[in-house]
């Protein structure tokens, strides 16, 4: 029979995933587009709201914002770098990074050439919410995932019982690795799960991870619409 801790660890485990699950499953199964977006990120707030993870978690404390917001521009910046015009001056290390670090080298898909998230193609509505859907909905929904849950899980089923400063060499390289392998930009997509998840060791907490996450969306997406280079899209 299983006992109330056990219980109240499979709900953990569900609030923490469910978010996660349904947005990869509402990624495959609803065709690609800006409208599709904008279903994605309702469904995604709906379930943050029911499931509600953020319970098991302090909130962020005002001395760890400073670090979060520049934990978070350090990866958009080390996330646009290898594809900034500056980088053509060397022709050859941009054409590696193009072939080997944009999508898994054993991804039959190929990049984007355009996007469907651009104002001037599902205009600025559905475009603003792409982008406040990638900061403030899919991010926190991350971070719940892979640093609230998948790294602690990884040390001990009970994963609630694992403190987020408990280091475990292979919990953190495999959640670094899995998550940048979730993302089309899988090596600087690792970078940045190292640097999340030595952000949560550091703190000892989840909130500034979120928060970092937050920053790296956001600006990633203010770039994109202020550059017009919607590859990043």
């Amino acid at each position: 029979m299983a006992t109330a801790d056990t219980l109240d660890g499979r709900k953990a485990l569900l609030q923490h995933a469910i978010p996660f699950v349904a947005w990869l499953l509402a990624l495959e199964l609803l065709p690609p587009g800006a409208g599709s977006y904008a279903l994605r990120s309702a469904l995604g707030l709906a379930l943050l709201v029911v499931c509600r993870p953020w319970r098991y978690y302090e909130k962020l404390r005002p001395t760890h914002l400073p670090l979060a917001i520049a934990a978070g521009t350090g990866v958009f910046v080390v996330w646009i770098f290898p594809e900034l015009p500056l980088v053509r001056q060397w022709p050859a290390a941009a054409e590696f990074y193009t072939r080997w670090g944009i999508l898994p080298p054993w991804s039959l898909s190929t990049p984007p050439v355009s996007s469907p998230y651009a104002p001037e193609v599902a205009g600025w509505p559905l475009a603003l919410i792409r982008l406040l859907g990638s900061a403030l909905i899919i991010a926190p929904i991350e971070e719940y995932f892979w640093r609230g849950f998948l790294y602690r899980w990884l040390i001990e089923r009970d994963f609630l019982r694992v403190d987020l400063f408990r280091w475990s060499a292979a919990a953190f390289w495999i959640t670094a690795v899995l998550f940048g392998l979730e993302h089309d930009r899988w090596l600087v997509g690792i970078l940045a799960g190292i640097a999340y998840g030595l952000l949560c060791l550091r703190t000892r907490s989840l909130s500034p991870a979120i928060w970092a996450h937050v920053t790296t969306n956001l600006l990633l997406g203010l770039y994109v619409l202020a550059s017009g280079d919607y590859r990043f899209w």
